[in-house]
């Protein structure tokens, strides 16, 4: 048990760093940091634009400190959801086996970046920072574009995507090995977890983006 800790601590660490490596392609192949200050410079003054940048280069090395972060928070939480889910369909399992399915799958959206970077890079290679931000491969934002579409609506289309399908499924073939059942069990597992909660944050997010916007 203890061995399956370690993996599931190494498995982290391998995916934290995989994210900020690929962050660091993006922001230096697409050059994020050029388009962020010449989008800025339409809302601020040159003096505040410098100071942004500025504070920007200082703390820099927050970023390798906050994806990590994240990614443990989302995994957590994922985890904890899906425990809640086995709990309620009467399966037993420990909290750490949950949290290396979760891990494991968390790996398909390294794929997500890597998309954006090579559809930028080589496709579509006149872009902004809207163009960067809204994009989201294999998504139905893809499209429909998101020019003429309420801003509410844009974080649910991006959402509904092939990756999060992928996830589902393979988080439910995950739950299948670790209950000794099968993959349509697993989804039953996911599908009264994962999903609803999905559900419930893709709406929080709406409701805040309708009122804040």
């Amino acid at each position: 048990m203890q061995k399956k800790k370690y993996r599931s601590l190494f498995k982290f660490i391998i995916l934290a760093v995989a994210f900020v490596f690929i962050n660091k392609i993006t922001n230096d192949l697409l050059n994020i940091n050029q388009l962020l200050q010449h989008f800025m410079s339409d809302l601020l003054t040159q003096r505040e634009v410098n100071n942004f940048i500025e504070f920007q280069d200082k703390w820099h090395w927050l970023t390798y400190l906050y994806i990590p972060l994240l990614i443990l928070i989302k995994t957590s939480v994922i985890s904890l959801i899906l425990y809640v889910g086995m709990f309620l369909l009467s399966k037993e399992t420990k909290y750490n086996q949950l949290w290396d399915a979760t891990i494991k799958a968390e790996f398909i959206f390294l794929l997500v970046p890597v998309f954006k970077i090579i559809w930028f890079y080589f496709f579509q290679t006149n872009y902004d920072l809207n163009d960067i931000q809204y994009f989201y491969p294999l998504s139905a934002l893809n499209i429909t574009g998101y020019k003429d579409l309420e801003t509410w609506f844009i974080y649910p289309f991006q959402v509904l995507n092939f990756f999060e399908f992928f996830y589902i499924i393979y988080l439910s073939f995950q739950i299948g090995k670790l209950t000794n059942t099968n993959a349509d069990y697993g989804l039953k597992i996911v599908g009264i977890s994962y999903v609803p909660a999905l559900f419930l944050w893709v709406a929080t997010v709406m409701f805040f983006t309708l009122n804040y916007s």
